[in-house]
């Protein structure tokens, strides 16, 4: 058996930054995975930080390369009835966003760990979690164990670390929408010069990007889509018709990736259970039209760390205690703000011209409206509201 004062299971951007906040405070850990490094380093997700977020980053000494290729962003442009108008986020708040890839912030952090020598597992098999509720809890991996004083459940929405705690210690809310994006990644230099998310009698587009010569781009498809059925050409005449503009033209390229990501909102109260902390999707989903999983993923280890390491230096478990509270009144702001723009976005299912009049006020108002527009952008750009 070996032992650690934090035992950290998966390693995203949840486990990867605790770790290395807790690194940056002397707390010892050791990051548990059970993909490979190679899974981790590749799979494509979010690709907008938060202004807070990056800070975060930079104050762990992860975000070099970040500050580097990242590309800021004052604004985002809402498109709806023919016509684009711009949402000046950095004018209203004070605060932009960061384009910069999720898949990249996982290889910083990996790479910082590795330099640092500390414990980081990949490939590890049969994870489990045991004796949470007493003060040595244990992870159990092939014929390994590892206890801890604390365990943090940073390993997703199927992972182990919600499924370990008892019956009826959780209460759980969820809602399943009944569309889902169907995502491209092409070799392209974007058409755009900030994000557009665009509403269409035809459904829901959002033109992103990742880069220079790469551009990341949603069409908004039934929830169990086969992507099959969808070529590069239709793919790009779905875009066009969908995102055109007299004027402007969305150019084509190579398309490089191509999947179908189903829509849920989902919350576990409460976010912990004896000494096991869940953080990331492990505790909660939202829906990407809000660009808030990663961030609050950020944002629970930053509430998760600095309760730890009080722990650790006064002996008082005081915010340990509060960090389901805490880390909740955020989770549940970002719920709704991610609920409210897939709604005013999206093509419902079974809608009716009534439904598609109220969406178009809505935006109409957003557009107008330098209060509802500030509202949008303190949501988007995740002032501390709460």
């Amino acid at each position: 058996m070996t032992r650690t004062q934090v035992g950290i299971v998966g390693a995203g951007p949840a486990g990867l930054t605790l770790g290395r906040l807790l690194e940056q405070a002397g707390v010892e850990t050791v990051i548990l995975e059970n993909r490979s490094r190679e899974y981790c380093e590749h799979r494509i997700r979010a690709g907008v930080l938060e202004q807070r977020t990056i800070d975060l980053l930079r104050d762990a000494g992860v975000a070099g390369r970040a500050d580097r290729e990242g590309i800021v962003h004052g604004g985002i442009h809402l498109q709806f009835a023919g016509e684009r108008h711009h949402v000046p986020m950095h004018e209203l708040t004070g605060r932009s966003i960061v384009i910069y890839g999720q898949t990249e912030v996982v290889k910083d952090l990996i790479a910082a760990r590795l330099e640092s020598g500390l414990p980081l597992l990949f490939e590890v098999e049969d994870v489990s979690v045991h004796e949470l509720d007493s003060d040595r809890p244990r992870i159990r991996f092939g014929r390994e164990e590892l206890e801890c004083d604390f365990v943090a459940g940073c390993d997703g929405f199927h992972g182990v670390c919600r499924d370990s705690i008892p019956g009826g210690v959780l209460r759980t809310f969820e809602r399943e929408y009944p569309f889902g994006w169907l995502g491209i990644l092409a070799q392209v230099a974007p058409s755009m010069d900030e994000l557009v998310y665009a509403h269409h009698e035809r459904g829901f587009a959002l033109l992103s990007l990742r880069g220079p010569e790469l551009s990341r781009y949603y069409v908004q498809v039934a929830h169990d889509e086969d992507v099959d059925g969808w070529s590069d050409e239709r793919v790009w005449e779905e875009l066009q018709a969908r995102t055109g503009l007299e004027g402007w033209t969305l150019h084509e390229g190579p398309v490089l990736e191509k999947g179908v990501t189903g829509m849920r909102s989902f919350v576990a109260e409460p976010m912990q259970y004896g000494r096991l902390f869940l953080a990331g999707d492990a505790a909660h989903i939202v829906p990407p039209t809000g660009a808030k999983g990663l961030n609050l993923a950020i944002a629970d280890v930053r509430v998760l760390a600095e309760a730890l390491v009080h722990h650790y230096r006064t002996g008082s478990g005081e915010l340990l205690d509060a960090y389901s509270r805490d880390c909740l009144r955020r989770v549940w702001r970002a719920e709704h703000f991610s609920w409210w723009m897939t709604s005013m976005l999206h093509l419902l299912p079974g809608g009716d011209p009534f439904d598609l009049k109220l969406q178009l006020s809505q935006l109409r108002y957003v557009t107008t409206s330098e209060a509802a527009a500030r509202g949008l952008a303190e949501n988007y750009v995740g002032l501390d509201l709460v």
